[in-house]
């Protein structure tokens, strides 16, 4: 029984000093942890706050600019834009610089007077003038709680505004969707699951690819040849493209045929964006596999890249009720820009011009860590 004590704590200590040495392995018990801790408790917030807006004022008068003031103290939205004319506003929601457009109706004073909720007290008006909304919002459904939000402002009280009792029956704002008008979850989670799979998969793959050369010996026969670091580099990510396509195709298919999501966008743009993120992933796990020691640190080291790119792409929580720290911290995932671009062209049929922001930022991506595997792998060569 003591013997077996002892055999014991021999193993224990031998493990504590394996674990030292491992300094991959007990940065990432420290850091995983901590990074969950600070993503669910400072970034994620599922109240959604502050979503950008555009204004179309017609009335321009200074119960217009009272009333914009009412709707910006709720906090649910933010004005960033002031449009003249609805077609510039639409535009500015195709592409996606704003999540919704408030229209403001020229007899807007008219409007909020026959309004129940106005209470001046003027003569009977028709039910049909009675129920008229004060006012429009056209807002961007392909994002269920981004709708979800402004569609609570329907019936936002005008108490606040004339200091009278709010009847609730009567909804204050008329929302139209667009996109997914039908608010169906599949049409807003089809899309960032390709993203979300891609990203696990492809650097999955590739994180592994050095460090297995290197566990199964073939590091020393890699050496002899002629190959150069970047031939090796590309050599490894090829096989992995054909293998993210035929999942993007998959995926695709199940959502367009099983869950009934429309492709709005032409499938050229679509595969071509889609081949140009796979390619960013897949550099992004070469230059996990050249710091990675062995495989658990691999595997280690993409689950620490993978929880961010969940949580902080716009997947599951909206982008814009993020704070300004994990927004600049999710604008350097690859899963950020991409899925703005696969939502972008399936939903919203967007323009190459359009497209061009994140197009860049991924091709860069992609070069910049091409780069620096390459250049880890000739410093191992020498």
């Amino acid at each position: 029984m003591i013997a077996s004590i002892y055999r014991i704590q021999a193993i224990f200590f031998k493990e504590l000093i394996q674990l030292r040495r491992d300094r991959m392995t007990f940065s990432m018990i420290v850091m995983i942890p901590l990074v969950q801790l600070m993503l669910f408790g400072y970034a994620i917030n599922t109240n959604v706050r502050h979503v950008p807006v555009a204004v179309v004022d017609y009335s321009q008068t200074a119960m217009s600019r009272v009333l914009l003031q009412t709707i910006e103290a709720t906090q649910v939205v933010e004005i960033i834009q002031q449009h003249t004319d609805l077609k510039s506003a639409q535009n500015a929601l195709e592409q996606a610089e704003i999540r919704a457009i408030l229209i403001i109706p020229n007899d807007l004073s008219q409007r909020l007077a026959r309004h129940p909720s106005a209470g001046f007290g003027l003569p009977a008006a028709s039910d049909e003038e009675t129920s008229r909304p004060i006012a429009q919002w056209i807002v961007d459904g392909s994002d269920t709680m981004i709708s979800g939000a402004i569609k609570g402002l329907k019936n936002m009280p005008l108490s606040e505004l004339f200091g009278k009792a709010a009847n609730r029956n009567v909804p204050t704002f008329e929302v139209a969707l667009f996109y997914n008008p039908e608010q169906r979850t599949a049409v807003n989670v089809v899309p960032g699951l390709l993203g979300i799979i891609l990203t696990m998969t492809m650097i999955m793959f590739t994180s592994a690819a050095i460090v297995r050369e290197r566990e199964q010996g073939n590091m020393e026969m890699l050496i002899t040849t002629p190959i150069r670091p970047i031939e090796l580099m590309l050599g490894k990510i090829i096989p992995y493209i054909f293998i993210g396509l035929l999942q993007v195709c998959i995926i695709l298919g199940l959502g367009y045929f099983v869950f009934n999501v429309p492709i709005n966008g032409g499938l050229i743009p679509l595969f071509g964006i889609t081949l140009l993120f796979i390619s960013a992933s897949l550099a992004l796990g070469l230059v996990i596999s050249t710091v990675a020691n062995n495989q658990l640190q691999s595997m280690q080291l993409t689950i620490f890249i993978l929880l961010p790119s969940i949580l902080l792409s716009g997947f599951m929580f909206p982008y814009e009720g993020m704070p300004m720290p994990a927004q600049y911290i999710a604008e350097l995932l690859p899963a950020t820009h991409y899925m703005r671009l696969i939502r972008g062209v399936i939903l919203r049929d967007i323009g190459f011009t359009d497209m061009m922001p994140d197009i860049y930022w991924l091709g860069a991506f992609t070069l910049i860590c091409l780069a620096i595997a390459s250049f880890r792998f000739k410093k191992n060569l020498d």
